[in-house]
């Protein structure tokens, strides 16, 4: 998302980006326009084409909140009953006020990157490729995905507050605590327990992170052996056990924090 406060922040990134000889992103405009394709090629990426629509396998009031979330989003009723069930989960996660941000060229800090880098005729490389996030789900069951949407339509209601917060938690460089608000926020939720939702939480921090950072840090090694690297990428992957600040120092490398 476009923050007035990425351009204080560009102008401390620039002299680090124009000494790199390769820039890595998450997803380059190559690898975005390959999703983009793919989508178009593939409808069933994100749209259920056979078997049970989402009215029946939520119950009646999962589904009549989640139709009107969905509503907020831009999103009919009609449209929502056939998506897959962890791409409704990642829409809930963004704001109903945020989607209309998101539309065209954003401009937030990954796209400021990757222009800074075109500018100057660095070349940038993703990370990963263009398809990651449909093979990261691939490999939940079904039930879990119907878990995803609950639990994220549970937290609808505070999606601005908590969007906010997140936004604030950014900019102060502590990212880390928004993941541990919503392990707070996950308790709230009837039937939850503390020992279900770590291991729900600790689930998610493996499939949508840590194994992601451990097949990145290749990519960033092999990188580094051609000259300086700057690496763009969410704010979450750095922490943790197998965060890929964790990782670089087990491969041997100084970590020094510098000001973001």
């Amino acid at each position: 998302l476009d923050d007035p406060r990425h351009d204080a922040i560009m102008d401390r990134l620039a002299p680090a980006i124009d000494a790199a000889q390769t820039v890595l992103v998450e997803a380059g405009p190559e690898e975005q326009a390959a999703l983009q394709a793919d989508m178009v090629r593939r409808p069933d990426r994100l749209f259920t084409r056979e078997g049970p629509t989402l009215p029946e396998r939520l119950d009646a009031a999962d589904w009549k909140a989640l139709s009107a979330a969905m509503q907020e989003r831009g999103v009919p009723a009609f449209m929502a009953a056939k998506m897959q069930p962890w791409y409704v989960a990642m829409l809930l996660g963004i704001p109903a006020c945020a989607i209309a941000d998101m539309a065209g060229d954003p401009n937030g800090l990954d796209t400021r990157i990757v222009a800074r880098a075109a500018e100057h005729g660095i070349p940038v490389r993703a990370l990963e490729s263009y398809d990651t996030v449909f093979t990261l789900f691939d490999g939940m069951a079904p039930a879990e995905q119907i878990d995803m949407i609950r639990t994220t339509l549970a937290m609808n209601a505070r999606a601005e507050d908590y969007a906010a917060t997140l936004t604030e938690a950014y900019f102060a460089e502590d990212v880390r605590a928004t993941w541990e608000l919503g392990r707070m926020v996950a308790l709230e939720i009837p039937g939850e327990t503390p020992a279900s939702v770590d291991a729900d939480l600790a689930a998610m921090e493996e499939l949508l992170m840590f194994r992601r950072n451990r097949a990145w840090l290749p990519v960033i090694e092999e990188a580094a052996a051609e000259g300086p690297v700057f690496a763009a990428f969410g704010a979450l992957h750095l922490s943790g056990r197998d965060g890929v600040l964790a990782l670089l120092e087990h491969a041997g490398y100084a970590i020094e924090r510098l000001p973001f």
